[in-house]
């Protein structure tokens, strides 16, 4: 696929072509575990999907303008879907969001109401009383619609008897245009505050068969699987792209489902056919660690299409794990798809592909922190580097859009085989963020210093005679900044860290999630994936800190901070060769994540600059 081979058809018109051509066919099922512990399961066919949808949208429409937003605060369900798909339908912005009951985030729910002035709020009647009184605290005098409390449609929301006409007649579709703004994404804010980043009908058209191309390998009867957010860039893209977009069955479930009992997810997999799936990294650790023998054999993933695994770094010793603890139930190494995203390019960019497993790369771990990448040394010895080896996992090649990897200060693309910068340029790239005119500029707006070409850009146009230059000769661009760093070999991006997130000391780079990873093999009391890594000025320079949680089960038990404390240190010190400044022992829960479950690194660190941790001590 070139960035030209797809016609971004707005969803709404998808989702129209597809309930009169497969009226009957199921789009989309919500698996409810709240009431029954083993899930109840409720279904739309594509002719009832757009039979609700067109009453949302006659509904919203009557009540708001075109171009105004409408904030969907829903909890997890087809509810969701249909308020997100209706206010695209009436060329209304949807943002979507959370229910204010989701803990921890309400403080970020009052700055994106403060930011996008919805003038509408779409909910669900269970989470009615909850958005009542998160808008009254908030002083906000905002229009409520209930999406499950709509005028009567035939049996079901059938789209038969005339009741479909009836509701086109009411509210026809606008004109959508590729490049109307079709909804606001905010991001999780791991490094700043939340931005809505703007994205277009065109965007997420693109973005979803991009993805197609990249995981569903133009198979048909393959099924989506799904239990992430839908407020969450990947989860949005993956039910409702998959399921409008490229006509696959999407088959979903809540966050917290898959929180409380982790196997449902596999269990899901394991019963639809051609799954296609996506999860952060530390959702595999979870099954692996999480899920009893007993449950296990109860799994088949023999028939599993895909699994991505995106949001945030991938870990060689993860993807282990996983394959060993499932492989006897089927699972194949290479149907875990390694992928790189962001919501500012909508959120797919780079995917690896079957059907070999994903490449790894040992690279010497004290060449990578100078910025270069080097096979790392065989053998060890007095003079081999603190932690030895660097494994990293090939997140694949860019499908429709260019990646570079470029020095920031000059603009300048860089060779295979060194770290900087990852620049996307591609039609899913979004069209900046909301309201903020300066960091779309700098974020959006970059350009190279020089004409793209050769092999340090990977993607369809980075090959051939005159490969990523513009016609008139001037540097291509605009080009996204993502802020992430990595490097590209043999066209295949490998991700090394967050560019802010950097740890400097002594002038040498370090990247928090591996001090972090070896904080957390260098005690059995510590949470996996509760730890936040930086840096703090000290008298003599930046010093590293570290806050960790101890793990549930430790603190039932008996563990010594003392000794906790002396296993961290010398775990860091033996592995990146770094002195901690402060260990700070924590409860669960303590540390700051974002809404999509990553380390919010830099919460973390203001939270420590203004003494708001506390401590714990030893329990015997």
């Amino acid at each position: 696929m070139t960035v030209d081979d797809v016609v971004p058809v707005p969803l709404p018109e998808q989702l129209a072509a597809r309930a009169r051509d497969e009226p009957d066919r199921v789009a989309l099922t919500f698996v409810d575990y709240a009431v029954d512990r083993s899930g109840t399961a409720t279904s739309l066919t594509y002719g009832q999907l757009f039979s609700r949808v067109c009453a949302f949208s006659a509904r919203i429409a009557a009540r708001q303008e075109r171009g105004s937003r409408l904030a969907i605060v829903a909890p997890q369900g087809l509810d969701y879907v249909v308020a997100f798909l209706g206010a695209l339908r009436a060329g209304i912005v949807a943002v979507p969001l959370f229910s204010p009951d989701l803990p921890g985030h309400s403080g970020r729910l009052d700055a994106v109401f403060s930011d996008c002035e919805p003038a509408g709020v779409a909910t669900t009647s269970a989470a009615l009383p909850a958005v009542r009184t998160f808008l009254e605290r908030q002083g906000r005098a905002v229009g409520v619609i209930v999406v499950d409390d709509e005028p009567a449609l035939d049996e079901a929301g059938d789209a038969g008897a005339g009741g479909l006409a009836a509701w086109i007649n009411q509210a026809p579709p606008v004109a959508l245009r590729r490049d109307d703004l079709a909804y606001l994404q905010y991001t999780s804010g791991s490094t700043r505050s939340p931005a809505g980043v703007r994205i277009s009908h065109g965007n997420i058209a693109v973005n979803a068969a991009q993805a197609e191309a990249a995981y569903f390998d133009g198979r048909a009867g393959l099924t989506v699987v799904s239990w992430l957010p839908l407020f969450h860039d990947m989860g949005l893209v993956l039910v409702v792209g998959g399921c409008v977009g490229g006509g696959y069955p999407a088959v979903f479930m809540s966050p917290d489902a898959f929180l409380a009992k982790p196997v449902r997810w596999l269990r899901l997999l394991s019963s639809s056919p051609g799954a296609v799936t996506s999860a952060p990294n530390f959702a595999f650790d979870f099954c692996a660690n999480r899920i009893s023998a007993e449950d296990a054999a109860g799994l088949w993933l023999g028939d599993v299409a895909a699994m991505n695994n995106g949001a945030e770094p991938v870990q060689a010793a993860t993807l282990d794990r996983f394959v060993r603890r499932f492989g006897p139930r089927g699972l194949r190494p290479e149907v875990i798809r390694p992928s790189y995203g962001l919501a500012e390019a909508t959120v797919y960019v780079c995917g690896s592909s079957g059907p070999a497993a994903a490449r790894v790369l040992e690279v010497d771990q004290e060449w990578l922190g100078a910025g270069q990448v080097m096979p790392a040394p065989e053998g060890g010895g007095s003079d081999a580097p603190p932690g030895g080896p660097h494994t990293l996992v090939s997140c694949g090649r860019p499908v429709g859009q260019l990646v570079a990897v470029v020095d920031p200060a000059a603009a300048r693309v860089l060779p295979d085989g060194m770290v900087g910068e990852i620049w996307v340029h591609g039609p899913n790239v979004a069209h900046g963020y909301w309201r903020n005119p300066e960091l779309s500029r700098t974020t959006f707006g970059q350009r190279l210093a020089r004409e793209l070409g050769g092999p340090t850009a990977a993607g369809p146009a980075a090959a051939g005679r005159g490969a990523g230059e513009r016609a008139d000769g001037r540097p291509v661009g605009p080009w996204l900044r993502t802020g992430d760093l990595g490097f590209l070999d043999d066209g295949e991006l490998f991700v090394t860290g967050r560019l802010k997130d950097m740890i400097v000391i002594g002038g040498r780079n370090h990247y928090p999630q591996d001090v972090e990873a070896a904080v957390e093999d260098g005690h059995e009391a510590l949470g996996r994936h509760r730890t936040a890594a930086f840096s703090v000025p000290g008298d003599d320079g930046e010093r590293v800190v570290v806050v960790a949680e101890i793990s549930r089960h430790a603190l039932d038990g008996g563990w010594d901070s003392a000794t906790v404390e002396q296993a961290v240190r010398g775990a860091v010190s033996d592995r990146h060769g770094l002195a901690v400044h402060d260990v700070v022992l924590t409860r669960p829960g303590s540390v700051p994540r974002t809404t999509s479950g990553k380390i919010a690194r830099r919460a973390s660190r203001q939270r420590y600059l203004a003494g708001g941790f506390s401590r714990v001590g030893s329990a015997s």
